[in-house]
């Protein structure tokens, strides 16, 4: 008889594979900890990680506790505490309801439990190392859960060696926290990575303030609230106005029945609401808590929970976008009060930079943009990576400035005839019309200047801030901030950590102005976190000194006289690629005599 191809596998084996549908990382390991802590009714919790959690992820909570046999069935597959029978499992209260989840840690860790309830004298410990159960002994510990995952992924090499970088691994970590926050502002929640407190998210009893204190304690005064209430929905949170967009999605969070979602539904819902708010690549700011009844959603759609089906999908869509409209339009007619508009008068009239005679310096000054600059070094990358190096003009045939028609090649050539619109500046040439951006044509100039003084090692001219500015990034922003401060000192933006995720900007470069410094800063990191630095550290860099560049440079719809107009053309003629901005966008364009001509009908087509 021909032996069975089909076999039941070990416990160990089958626990193993459960532990990769729920524990992806050391934040899914945080995530389900957590949540096992609120469900028992903690009140602060502290969250210990070493080595971005390829070591210890720790757990301390000052929940209800669990007696000996709850401890022991706790370790069990399949065991819980919050469903009673088949109907439960379709209407679920509870957050870290899954059974499998602290068993499944256990099978990939070497786990160690220690709990007490409230009323009895000592608490239990359990020791479990892949799996199995190793000890269990009565111990004396504070009333609460204690747990302490160690050496993740152990005995499953293969999925050890796909874990990022610590400071990727924090940045998931964080997140997770960060959301966890939002949901329970009543909760007291600390985080600690190698011995140093690294965020501290204080019970408050206004969920404002922790909304805030996730996003950024500068919006606190800015967030506009959103409200619905409706037959079977309920929703309430926070949208920031459109100025104050992201460059990621990070900054959304969206919560069904208290469970942080990504739901793609709800965020189009979101993007509704802001309509053309938006500008294309910007993401809004915003925190919603949608609650429907628990029969209506189904948060089994997947092991992590992530993702929810909602029942009625089509009506919590629309109610979202509608409250996220009128939220949003309440507070835009705010802003026509006379109090509101003094208030934002010193943003909207900031000082720019104007245009002076060539300088003998290389570098900006303050209100002063003129100067030669040469040509601009190359950066070095690491080895084997080759140069970076800026894109050369595309050809006459190709979309973008022409071939140069006038004499010698040179801007300073062109004879400035007016300014449309305050954007663009209209120049005659001997063969027609040059029409100049003068924002891409500035920003080209600040490009190459701090390319050149970065390659040659020279710190560019800075001003010191009489008040130095403090900017709250999230965890992930935090690291490549980190990474990218050498550099970004040579340019002129001095940068200090403060504390936690904050830094505290000491000077900036002499062309940039300070109001927009924060905006700034958080652009840059967010680049170089949906970047990345696989390029290495100077490509990342190179991208941050186009945003620091595009952040100095003239804008639109300011009006410039012919002497600051022939400045800026004499500074384009120093540039190595004056016909684009950093960016890629063509700084002129040309039409002939002989088109024009075309188009008047004076000659024949």
């Amino acid at each position: 008889m021909a032996m069975s191809r089909i076999r039941i596998l070990p416990e160990i084996l089958s626990n193993q594979i459960a532990a990769g549908e729920v524990v992806e990382r050391p934040a899914s390991v945080v995530k389900e900890l957590v949540e096992n802590a609120l469900d028992a009714g903690a009140a602060r919790i502290r969250v210990a990680v070493e080595k971005g959690g390829r070591n210890l992820v720790e757990v301390i909570d000052n929940g209800c506790g669990m007696s000996r046999d709850d401890a022991l069935m706790a370790i069990e597959r399949y065991a819980t505490s919050k469903l009673r029978q088949a109907a439960d499992l379709f209407a679920i209260r509870t957050l870290g309801f899954r059974g499998e989840a602290l068993p499944s840690i256990a099978a990939v860790s070497r786990l160690t439990l220690s709990t007490r309830e409230p009323e009895a004298e000592s608490g239990t410990e359990l020791l479990v190392e892949g799996g199995r159960l190793r000890q269990v002994r009565e111990v004396g510990v504070p009333p609460g859960t204690r747990v302490a995952v160690r050496q993740l992924f152990f005995n499953t090499p293969a999925r050890r060696k796909f874990l990022k970088t610590v400071a990727t691994e924090m940045g998931h970590v964080g997140e997770v926290l960060a959301s966890i926050a939002l949901a329970h502002p009543s909760v007291g929640i600390r985080l600690d990575h190698d011995g140093r407190m690294l965020r501290q998210w204080p019970a408050v009893s206004e969920p404002v303030v922790r909304a805030a204190d996730v996003l950024g304690r500068s919006l606190q005064d800015l967030l506009l609230p959103v409200h619905h209430e409706g037959e079977g929905l309920s929703l309430s949170g926070w949208v920031a106005p459109p100025v104050e967009t992201r460059t990621s999605g990070r900054s959304i969070y969206l919560f069904v029945n208290g469970r942080w979602v990504r739901d793609r539904t709800l965020q189009h819902a979101l993007f509704a609401g802001f309509g053309q708010r938006l500008m294309k690549g910007q993401f809004p700011v915003a925190v919603l808590f949608i609650r429907v009844p628990f029969d209506q959603v189904d948060v089994n759609v997947h092991p992590t929970k992530h993702e929810v089906r909602l029942a009625e999908a089509r009506s919590v869509h629309d109610a979202v976008a509608m409250a996220v409209s009128r939220a949003l339009a309440g507070g835009e007619k705010g802003r026509w009060q006379p109090a509101a508009r003094q208030a934002e008068s010193p943003r909207v009239a900031e000082s720019l930079p104007s245009f002076s005679p060539p300088a003998t310096d290389c570098v900006p000054k303050p209100l002063s943009a003129a100067m030669p600059l040469g040509p601009a070094p190359r950066l070095s990358r690491p080895e084997g990576q080759g140069e970076t190096v800026l894109p050369a003009p595309p050809s006459a045939a190709s979309p973008g400035p022409q071939a140069t028609l006038w004499p010698a090649d040179r801007f300073s050539a062109l004879e400035p005839i007016g300014q449309l619109h305050g954007t663009y500046l209209l120049c005659r040439s001997e063969a027609g019309l040059v029409i100049i951006d003068q924002h891409a044509a500035h920003e080209r100039v600040y490009y190459e200047t701090l390319r050149r003084r970065l390659g040659d090692r020279k710190p560019a001219p800075a001003q010191v801030l009489l008040m130095p500015e403090t900017v709250e990034l999230g965890f992930r922003e935090a690291e490549a901030i980190q990474r990218l401060a050498g550099g970004l000192a040579a340019c002129g933006l001095e940068i200090e950590p403060f504390g936690g995720n904050s830094f505290v900007v000491k000077t900036i470069p002499a062309f940039v102005s300070g109001g927009r410094l924060a905006e700034l800063l958080r652009a840059i990191a967010e680049e170089a976190v949906e970047t990345g630095f696989g390029e290495g550290l100077d490509t990342a860099l190179d991208r941050s000194l186009k945003l620091v560049a595009c952040h100095g440079a003239i804008r639109g719809h300011q009006r410039l006289s012919e002497a600051e107009i022939r400045a800026l053309l004499e500074q384009l003629d120093t540039c190595e690629n004056p016909s684009f901005c950093p960016h890629g966008r063509p700084t002129w364009i040309q039409f002939s005599l002989k088109e024009l001509e075309k188009r008047f009908g004076r000659i024949a087509g």
